[in-house]
């Protein structure tokens, strides 16, 4: 096929164009920005466009398909040539599913926890010489690609999310997939998250079971309340459903063992969240005809793939993690984990948020009380990232020390402020660690887990 992607640049874009190269067929693109990897990624494979910007002309008659990414918008002007010559236009879900009709499509969904299970599944089955072609949304420890697309696989494993799958396909991507094996790993609607009432957000997620194949297989969070009410009302869906838990475990001089039965199963990863998508990735393996043993013993060298509770130095027996702050749930499940795991150990905890999401006081507000289990807690809100020099962030300071309401509350809002309180904390018997938003983060966390281990 003569295949032309419309926003090549894109991390899946480029990976999938890679891919398809691969293949045999012939492959261009444009894009009015790239930048790395995906610069170097597609110069190596010849497939970088040799100007930056759209061109229309670029569009001919002899393109088999387009694939649209999300950069591009409604009025692209090779979009508009290709609608005007009738050429077939694809969303990347769209192309996949297409690509992918004659395999077992395994799709993983949620609001959170889904590019883990993936990385859990896909550590899995590689230990166990299972090939198989996959999509995922992040770079995973051990896998070169975002994208995996063979002739002869019979798996594909799919990391579906809720959001729209094209400037002109306003469907949700994971509704786009028709999935063999579908699992969702819990739901939480966030307001400041996403632009949807909390009705229609939970909507998608109804309407995604209804695109499980018949006879399909929903593997689902039992734990969730909000997912549980949701299977319910899809009764009517033909299709298996098969719901999981949370695995008994114990925590021994700072290892997490699984339960087995009398076995105790020694973990790399800890925390609640990580044992809850473990158990996800065994019910999806299972159904791929996985065996139990076969399972437990790969699953002891998974490592977390993704920042999730991710290890970043140790000295002395004091410990730093790092974990991305997704929502106040996450923050309070991510101290309870360290807290838990180390339990002769204090705590603390240093956020940073971004100041423009400060100043929205909804967002400001469902931080209550998140940090009351950290033994300290610090708040970063850099000034030096604002824009806008009329915000006062010291105006701000009252209101979120009241919001979080702890009694070692610290507000900083510069990094050497940061550099001198983790210099001059007493960090013999705490652990500390950084939550950072995905899209907003000013610190040097290794640099900064040097000063804190100056004090002891």
């Amino acid at each position: 096929m003569r295949i032309h992607f419309i926003a090549i640049g894109g991390a899946v874009m480029h990976n999938l164009a890679i891919s398809l190269a691969e293949q045999g067929h012939q492959v261009t693109g444009s894009d009015d920005q790239i930048v790395e990897p995906s610069r170097s990624r597609l110069l190596k494979a010849g497939l970088l466009p040799a100007q930056l910007g759209w061109f229309s002309d670029k569009i001919t008659e002899d393109i088999d398909a387009v694939i649209l990414g999300m950069h591009a918008e409604e009025n692209n002007p090779e979009l508009k040539a290709a609608q005007e010559l009738g050429i077939k236009i694809y969303s990347f879900p769209e192309f996949i599913h297409e690509l992918s009709a004659n395999k077992t499509r395994v799709v993983i969904a949620g609001t959170y926890g889904k590019t883990t299970i993936m990385s859990m599944v896909m550590h899995v089955l590689k230990a166990l010489d299972r090939d198989f072609d996959y999509l995922v949304g992040a770079q995973l420890e051990g896998f070169d690609s975002l994208v995996k697309l063979t002739a002869h696989n019979k798996i594909i494993l799919i990391e579906g999310d809720e959001y729209y799958a094209s400037a002109i396909d306003h469907r949700s991507k994971f509704h786009l997939f028709h999935p063999n094996i579908a699992l969702i790993s819990g739901i939480d609607w966030n307001e400041t998250r996403t632009n949807i009432s909390k009705e229609d957000y939970l909507s998608l997620f109804d309407s995604f079971i209804s695109t499980i194949v018949p006879k399909g297989t929903l593997i689902y969070n039992k734990d969730s309340a909000i997912l549980r009410d949701i299977v319910e009302q899809t009764l009517d869906c033909k299709i298996n459903r098969h719901g999981y838990k949370m695995p008994e475990y114990s925590i021994n001089k700072g290892v997490t063992y699984l339960h087995n039965g009398e076995e105790r199963i020694p973990l790399q990863v800890f925390g609640k969240l990580n044992l809850s998508n473990i158990a996800g990735a065994y019910t999806v393996c299972e159904w791929l005809g996985v065996k139990r043993t076969d399972f437990y013993k790969a699953i002891v060298s998974f490592q977390s793939s993704i920042r999730y509770l991710e290890f970043v130095a140790s000295v002395n027996g004091s410990v730093v993690y790092q974990d991305f702050l997704f929502s106040p749930y996450k923050l309070r499940t991510s101290i309870h984990a360290v807290k838990e795991q180390f339990p002769g150990q204090g705590l603390v905890t240093i956020m940073e948020l971004n100041p423009y999401d400060v100043l929205n006081e909804n967002f400001l507000d469902q931080y209550a009380s998140s940090m009351d289990e950290s033994d300290h807690a610090v708040v970063l809100v850099n000034k030096d990232s604002i824009k806008d020099k009329n915000i006062l962030l010291n105006t701000l300071e009252s209101d979120i020390k009241q919001v979080f309401n702890h009694k070692n509350f610290v507000f900083l809002t510069d990094l050497n402020a940061l550099e001198g309180y983790l210099e001059s904390f007493k960090s013999l018997g705490f652990n500390l660690l950084f939550m950072v938003s995905p899209k907003h983060n000013t610190m040097n966390i290794v640099s900064f887990s040097d000063k804190f281990f100056k004090n002891f």
